[in-house]
């Protein structure tokens, strides 16, 4: 995510919030953002911020670092072209691509050497095609709720206290605050929770199975085809999580406000960000379509399976039945949104049967008094699908034929050790708006080199994995960061995938961790 909150201190600025390393990298721009081509302005780094203040806006009370109002001027999400955001910050130029509510576009952030100032200085550049400047409308109201200044100062709705300037250490734990500065919330809430720390929880995984287990120890859930997230609050800041540690919370900030109104003071849920389809079925590739600029948005929702911490209380240690009560009490009727998935009853066969003709993909089992064991794939939980799909690496891509625009197949693997082995070629499932939306992404991910340890484009003859030399060297090679869901009829003998579909690309999960899913016996 990128912020840029205008702060009304002791003088107007904007600062300008990258989300990277765990924190909110800033800089104080002083003039605002340029929107002509070749326009730059001074940019001066300033501390990191905690994750949580990049939605604040209300008031820092006087007496605090930075006293005044904030307005949340824009928010959106970013990308860093032709580079990983961390190694261009350490290189002194980052090449920005901005989509927000009001900033879209290029921009350059540049370091640059001046001795006469104790802060490191930047440029902030105005790349790319030149910007519509703001109107007196887009200049003067927040974002996030249209006020101004002076309805957000009056409001006094949110307010953050801190002692004075702290640097957030990077960490790899998502909400763990520092021990200077207490999170924004209301005053009332900021005492009393002044200790409270939630830190990141790597979510429990299920175990690949052939066959539902039976019996009176387990029960059933409804396999979701959406995007695993864990939803925290803590006091007025709330946040979604992938299971990789990602930053959801912008991408889905309907849901994000829904948790806002859970009545409790700090909790973590488990659960799925799914998209329903007409029949009320959830649907992965609906899922694709809900930042798509151009087409209508799906229903959204968060099925909430499990609770792992409620005010303070660390329930892991719970059996699964009680977390999923707790859960149940909590969420039920705080919005349409938030819908809690509670177990399903009948026999597994029978259970099977219904979910098959409804159109559904698998059904997950879990036992009654299994511990939330996190990051673990312990066997306690398993899921059995009826359908072959399973995440694959994307490494590149063939050119269009026919009436096909921008690419005709995605190129695709999984990894065993350190190497990424070709399963196949996938080349169904694309409608004309994801083939843009994909392509776009692929431009900044080319690479020289074939990525995958088992072809050989350099052959005349056969490549490998059903590929020749000549089609491969057709191909473009993209660097392996983009995770894709595949559907296919079964695994041919050479390890290849016979029928396979594209559903959408996949945020929640590291390439690295893909491997090639094998069904374990039953427990």
């Amino acid at each position: 995510m990128f912020v840029v909150q205008k702060h009304a201190a002791t003088r107007l600025h904007y600062d300008f919030r990258l989300e990277m390393e765990g924190v909110l990298k800033s800089w104080a721009v002083p003039k605002g953002f340029p929107t002509q081509r070749g326009d730059r302005r001074l940019a001066i780094e300033v501390e990191d911020h905690p994750i949580e203040y990049g939605d604040f806006e209300g008031t820092i009370p006087p007496g605090n670092y930075g006293a005044g109002t904030v307005m949340v001027w824009d928010t959106g999400s970013y990308e860093v072209i032709g580079q990983r955001p961390e190694k261009a910050l350490r290189e002194g130029k980052l090449h920005l691509l901005l989509d927000g509510k009001k900033l879209k576009g290029e921009w350059a952030l540049v370091h640059i050497q001046r001795q006469d100032s104790s802060k490191p200085q930047w440029l902030l550049m105005k790349t790319g095609s030149d910007t519509t400047p703001f109107s007196e409308r887009a200049e003067n109201r927040s974002a996030l709720t249209s006020r101004t200044f002076e309805q957000i100062a009056q409001a006094n709705d949110r307010q953050w206290q801190s002692d004075r300037p702290a640097t957030i250490r990077s960490s790899s734990v998502p909400l763990q605050k520092n021990g200077r500065i207490r999170k924004s919330s209301s005053p009332a809430k900021v005492s009393a929770n002044a200790n409270l720390k939630i830190n990141f929880v790597e979510p429990m995984k299920a175990r690949l199975v052939t066959e539902l287990p039976t019996g009176k120890n387990w029960l059933y859930e409804l396999k979701f085809d959406g995007v695993r997230a864990l939803a925290i609050k803590e006091g007025e800041a709330v946040r979604l999580v992938s299971r990789a540690g990602k930053e959801l919370t912008a991408k889905y900030a309907l849901l994000a406000d829904q948790v806002k109104s859970l009545p409790v003071n700090s909790v973590m849920l488990d659960g799925e960000v799914v998209a329903l389809d007409p029949q009320g079925r959830p649907d992965f590739q609906l899922l694709q379509c809900y930042h798509m600029s151009g087409l209508k948005k799906p229903p959204l929702f968060y099925y909430a399976f499990d609770l792992v911490q409620l005010n303070e209380k660390d329930l892991r240690s719970f059996p699964l039945v009680k977390r999923k009560e707790m859960a149940q009490e909590l969420i039920e009727g705080v919005s349409e949104n938030l819908r809690f998935s509670g177990e399903l009853r009948g026999s597994p066969s029978r259970l099977v049967q219904q979910m098959q003709k409804r159109g559904l993909e698998g059904l997950v089992a879990k036992m009654k008094d299994s511990k939330y064991e996190a990051g673990k794939r312990s066997g306690a939980w398993v899921k059995y699908k009826w359908t072959n799909e399973q995440e694959f690496v994307i490494g590149g891509y063939t050119p269009p034929k026919g009436s096909r625009n921008y690419f005709g197949a995605v190129l695709v693997g999984y990894y065993q050790g350190k190497k990424l082995i070709f399963a196949g070629k996938v080349g169904t499932g694309f409608a004309q708006k994801l083939l843009s939306f994909i392509f776009e992404k692929f431009q900044k991910l080319k690479a020289p080199d074939c990525p995958f340890a088992n072809l050989s484009p350099g052959k005349t003859s056969q490549a490998g994995g059903g590929l020749s030399g000549v089609e491969l060297r057709r191909c473009t090679w993209v660097m392996p960061k983009l995770v894709c869901q595949v559907r296919f009829a079964e695994w041919t003998r050479d390890g290849q995938l016979r029928q396979p579909a594209f559903l959408g690309l996949v945020e929640d999960k590291l390439p690295e961790e893909v491997i090639k899913e094998t069904p374990a016996e039953k427990r």
